[in-house]
């Protein structure tokens, strides 16, 4: 807590400068660590993320205009100023005040309000951008929150994570809910397995003799700028849709694997070996699909697939199911070993995370050859366990460490990692840190 209280100082002196005034409250968002559970959100199944302490934090003055005035002690982040009843988001590009205006738009909408008050607001983020913890979806709750207490409503925090997560997709990204709902269920000391339709969390407790290491690897990736992420969330919804064909459902009807599932009444095990029957490893064509299923191709354009998937080639149904299925029953498993806590815990969980590393490396192809690297560099310097998190393609991987090897394993990544000179530029603190599970969004009023 005096970290934030010199960082709340410091803001409140920045925003003075900046709008000659001093903010009325200050909201606070965290972004979070996935530790297993990648890529099955968006197709219905639980995850087991926790909140870093790494966050967003908003300075916010409620004005008489209508006008929306954002800037950030980042100098590298424009400042930006619309119309509060104008609000415009460019899907081409994921300027930083878009994802603010998301969150905005999102509680503008579900209220129905027009007519909207303006504020002047100062962002100061401490989670580094495009490095899979969830930067983005921090700054979407932030301003969700920082929107319904400048207009004096109310909801709940799963009411807040389900809007906050709907509206991050007018920047383009077809997210699952994750991030949103960590970001406001968040508690300290504990992660939580998060299940989605209805939204719930459920404390996971991990275990005492272990700490989670985030390592950054440097690459970022850019989860709006790029058409890989969507190319897999459509990936899954036809491979839900090819398999509900071959089970004789309703295909036209199904959007995510887990709905398969649940319409078979069969367990995950069970749906591999559906998808061993049903879908054959090689590349699907736009054109097989469509046979498949029965349609045309501008049917599979623009009924199923999303705008900026439209010239998408080929599509790995296959590798995506199995990938989904097997992670799905991942996370489970590490719910249960945590609850059962058995004396070789961290192997078994460290085994798993090593299962998704494996899975997300040669199924779902979200790997990048530095995080391949950094992996295995925090394996073979204690970690039992060492994975992606976060999209992929980039950002950052999660490692279960005994507490006692801590030291040694921080410096052993160091030296291995970041001492080649192009990456020993990064900040040290946010590129290698042990977390704990951290709280969720709150607001602070101006004392």
């Amino acid at each position: 807590m005096p970290v934030l209280c010199d960082r709340l100082l410091k803001l409140k002196e920045m925003f003075n400068s900046k709008f000659g005034s001093i903010p009325k409250f200050y909201v606070r968002a965290p972004g979070r660590v996935n530790i297993i559970g990648e890529h099955i959100d968006y197709c219905g199944y639980s995850v087991l993320p926790m909140a870093v302490e790494q966050d967003m934090l908003i300075a916010v003055e409620p004005v008489k205009t209508h006008t929306l005035q954002l800037a950030n002690t980042n100098p590298l982040y424009p400042d930006f100023s619309t119309s509060a009843n104008n609000i415009q988001i460019d899907k081409t590009k994921p300027f930083w005040h878009n994802y603010f205006l998301c969150g905005f738009k999102g509680i503008q909408e579900h209220f129905g309000l027009s007519n909207l008050t303006g504020m002047n607001c100062l962002v100061d983020g401490n989670i580094p951008p495009s490095s899979g913890l969830s930067s983005s979806s921090a700054l979407v709750c932030c301003a969700g929150l920082v929107t319904l207490t400048v207009l004096g409503m109310n909801l709940s925090k799963v009411e807040l994570a389900e809007i906050c997560a709907k509206s991050e997709r007018y920047i383009g990204t077809e997210g699952g809910g994750m991030d949103q709902s960590i970001s406001f269920l968040a508690e300290e000391g504990t992660a939580k397995l998060i299940e989605f339709s209805p939204l719930r969390a459920t404390d996971v407790k991990l275990p005492s003799g272990a700490v989670f290491v985030i390592a950054n690897s440097c690459v970022e990736m850019n989860k709006a700028a790029t058409s890989h992420f969507n190319t897999r969330v459509m990936e899954c919804r036809l491979a839900a849709k090819l398999l509900a064909k071959y089970k004789s459902l309703q295909w036209d009807k199904v959007l995510r694997l887990e709905e398969v599932q649940t319409e078979l009444g069969i367990s995950l095990e069970e749906m591999l070996l559906v998808t061993e029957d049903a879908l054959h490893s090689e590349p699907y064509s736009p054109e097989e699909i469509c046979r498949c299923l029965g349609i045309s191709l501008e049917e599979l354009r623009t009924q199923i697939l999303s705008p900026n998937t439209q010239d998408v080639l080929i599509f790995k149904l296959y590798q995506r199911a199995k990938h989904v299925y097997s992670e799905a029953a991942r996370v489970l498993q590490f719910k249960k070993i945590c609850e059962e806590a058995p004396d070789n815990i961290v192997q078994l969980l460290g085994e798993l995370m090593n299962q998704s590393h494996r899975s997300c490396r040669d199924m779902y192809e979200c790997s990048c050859p530095e995080l391949d690297q950094l992996v295995d560099i925090c394996r073979k310097s204690g970690a039992p366990g060492s994975r992606l998190t976060g999209a992929g393609w980039g950002g950052c991987t999660v490692s279960i460490v005994p507490a006692d090897k801590l030291p040694s394993f921080l410096a052993n990544v160091q030296e291995a990692y970041y001492q080649r000179s192009d990456r020993s530029l990064a900040p040290e603190k946010q590129s290698l840190f042990a977390t704990k599970p951290g709280g969720g969004a709150l607001v602070f009023l101006e004392a």
